[in-house]
């Protein structure tokens, strides 16, 4: 397979053993390839800016700038980071504050390696990754199928942006907004951009300014 083909991938862990097992896991795989490591998370967002990866496997807790503001800051600089959080602790608090922050999966260190390197390449499609052992820890809060992406654009909806003015905003040509904005009431189940702004609000996955 040519190296532009496999999915680049980030590890950020304060652990070195934990990065350099993943490492090892991954880097047996025909389809990845491990292009930086961080042991924090300001370094973390310094590794993302010179590798550029497809993947970020991060743990949450870390010492210095955590799990949770890492992914918001990453999201703030680079825009669409795909995040798979790998971690010891998966309380209903800290699932639901890593989907809120912008992380497309979320995977528990006990877990099979096959199940981590399932959610890899399931989070570099764009889907989200949520077992069913994760979901069930929410305490009934909905998380919203919606990607991270379909998240920025629900967010500049909902500041009053038109289709053409969140295609500026985000770099991309009005129809992909379009496409975005039909998926989005689809997976919330609305008819308009109103509905789905309230839909959003209320369900937690967007705070109005």
């Amino acid at each position: 397979m040519p190296r532009s083909e496999k999915i680049k991938i980030l590890l950020v862990d304060d652990h070195i053993v934990m990065r350099m097992g993943l490492a090892t896991a991954t880097g047996g795989e025909p389809d990845m390839e491990v292009v930086g490591d961080a042991d924090n998370g300001v370094q973390a967002v310094e590794a993302y800016r010179r590798s550029r990866p497809d993947v970020v496997v991060m743990d949450l807790r870390m010492p210095g700038v955590n799990g949770i503001d890492t992914i918001a800051r990453l999201r703030q600089e680079f825009g669409e980071v795909r995040v798979l959080v790998f971690s010891n602790y998966a309380s209903g608090d800290e699932v639901f504050a890593a989907f809120q922050a912008g992380a497309a999966g979320f995977v528990v260190k006990e877990m099979a390696l096959e199940r981590l390197l399932d959610a890899i390449r399931k989070v570099h499609r764009g889907e989200q990754y949520i077992p069913p052992e994760i979901a069930t820890r929410m305490n009934g809060r909905v998380l919203s199928q919606l990607s991270p992406r379909e998240i920025d654009v629900l967010r500049l909806i909902a500041k009053g942006m038109s289709n053409k003015e969140v295609a500026s905003a985000l770099n991309v040509v009005e129809g992909t907004v379009k496409i975005h904005v039909t998926n989005i009431l689809a997976k919330l189940g609305v008819c308009d951009r109103t509905q789905a702004i309230l839909t959003a609000v209320k369900r937690g996955i967007i705070q109005l300014e």
